[in-house]
């Protein structure tokens, strides 16, 4: 016997390692659980891939106002492998929240959370509920403008919810204001609070999977029974089972290790989001917006009534969740085949397209100005020096934020391309000074020479 059979006899007479693991490991499956199987332990691998890149950064991140931002820009640009490694972080976390939502629409379509999966589908609601959370508090540990006010937005909306609002910003923050003090609470929350949760509820996923066994492929005409379920299982598994290891494993392993490469490919070609400036209460001329993952909320309260932001602020989340965890309660037998519950598969088209719809118009962002947009004069070029001046005051003074002409500018307000078609000398001099219902007024911003300027170069655009 070699030394390293010994030890490793030695290991196993004091552990029993093979022992226990060993059943788990080959414990029988049904054999149609295929690559539709896949995303859950994709997800897994990306977990264990953010907590190994989470650490690697918290090497070199400092959790205070004055170095957070100092210390990414470290990370990013002088660290060896330290842009890569905030890009695998970005680009896993993303990457999560993707297969998470997959696994769930799987689990739902399939009607996997079924009795007596009742459980697994309930510990994975809170799971995706921590990965959505994980993701905004990661945000506004780059302390720069962008993570700050969007975190500052996001308190601002929970001060809205009635009774509690106050208390819950306050909880977010840290405080009454954004400081220093918020960015330790976040740090804590990210690094220690969120994923000790996730820990515990993953572990105990993956105990009902054990405890309960996979479920299988739905066929129809086959409902749930609860009386007789679990023998059936249990009968169809020794008659038709096959081992997790290797016959059905290799597959998550095959999938888990693809998708980790195209995390670590997006991390090396496309980079981590850069940072923007950092934060300063006296720069209001900012624009926040969250990561892609939290577009569709940040879209959906930007485009309903101010009325009920405030009722669906409170009610939406409360709602959402219960349905999610009353599920299996309500639903909890019968059939599971898509092909008898039509209803759910379009529902599902529904969220998708609906989840998307808001992600495309979060990305475009119609309600917010456009600090980032160019100067006209970059590309209009008059030799009419009073149209050259106008040109460079319709930037100067921030009408292009809002507006578009030839091409350039916001969607906030209306396209000026051809407003001097439609619209008179004195109907354009007037709404510039006395404004409008979301535009200011300029009457005393703007000198005579000025206004004249402006509004010249409005007419002229023809």
């Amino acid at each position: 016997m070699s030394i390293l059979q010994k030890i490793g006899y030695w290991i196993e007479d004091r552990t029993g390692l093979s022992a226990n693991l060993g059943p788990l490991i080959k414990h029988l499956v049904p054999p149609g659980a295929k690559w539709a199987y896949v995303f859950g332990s994709g997800t897994l691998f990306c977990f264990i891939l953010q907590v190994v890149t989470g650490i690697g950064l918290s090497l070199l991140y400092q959790p205070s106002s004055e170095g957070a931002y100092a210390s990414l820009q470290f990370i990013t640009d002088q660290a060896t492998f330290g842009k890569v490694l905030r890009g695998i972080h970005y680009f896993g976390a993303s990457g999560m929240i993707i297969l998470v939502g997959i696994h769930m629409i799987r689990v739902y379509i399939t009607a996997s959370f079924k009795y007596p999966r009742e459980m697994s589908w309930i510990s994975g609601v809170f799971l995706l509920f921590l990965t959505i959370a994980m993701g905004f508090t990661g945000q506004l540990l780059r302390w720069d403008s962008n993570g700050v006010w969007s975190a500052v937005v996001a308190a601002e909306n929970l001060g809205r919810i009635p009774l509690i609002g106050t208390s819950l910003a306050r909880l977010l923050m840290g405080g009454d204001t954004i400081g220093g003090q918020s960015l330790s609470r976040f740090f804590a929350f990210h690094v220690f609070l969120f994923p000790a949760l996730m820990f515990t509820l993953v572990g105990f996923h993956l105990y009902l999977v054990f405890q309960n066994g996979i479920s299988e492929p739905p066929k129809a005409g086959r409902p749930v029974d609860p009386k007789t379920y679990k023998k059936w299982y249990a009968d169809m598994l020794k008659r038709e089972g096959v081992p997790f290891w290797p016959d059905a494993a290799w597959r998550d392993a095959m999938f888990g290790s693809l998708v980790i490469i195209a995390i670590i490919g997006f991390a090396v070609l496309v980079g981590p989001p850069a940072l923007t400036q950092p934060p300063d209460p006296s720069i209001i001329q900012t624009s926040p917006a969250p990561d892609w993952y939290m577009l569709p909320i940040f879209a959906l309260f930007a485009l309903m009534p101010p009325k009920i932001e405030s009722i669906v602020i409170f009610v939406g989340p409360i709602l959402s969740i219960l349905a999610l965890l009353a599920l299996p309660f309500f639903s909890g037998t019968g059939e599971r085949s898509p092909i008898r519950r039509p209803w759910a598969v379009f529902g599902v088209v529904c969220v998708v397209v609906f989840v998307g719809s808001l992600l495309v118009a979060g990305e475009i962002a119609p309600w917010s100005p456009r600090f980032k947009t160019k100067p006209l004069a970059q590309f209009v070029h008059y030799t009419n020096p009073q149209l050259e001046r106008g040109t460079i005051l319709f930037y100067k003074k921030g009408c292009q934020y809002c507006h578009q002409i030839t091409g350039q500018g916001g969607i906030k307000g209306p396209n000026l391309s051809q407003i001097g078609r439609t619209w008179t000398r004195a109907q354009i001099n007037i709404q510039i000074v006395n404004g409008a219902s979301e535009m200011p007024a300029y009457g005393g911003m703007l000198t005579k020479t000025e206004l004249d300027d402006l509004v010249s170069f409005l007419m002229a655009q023809q």
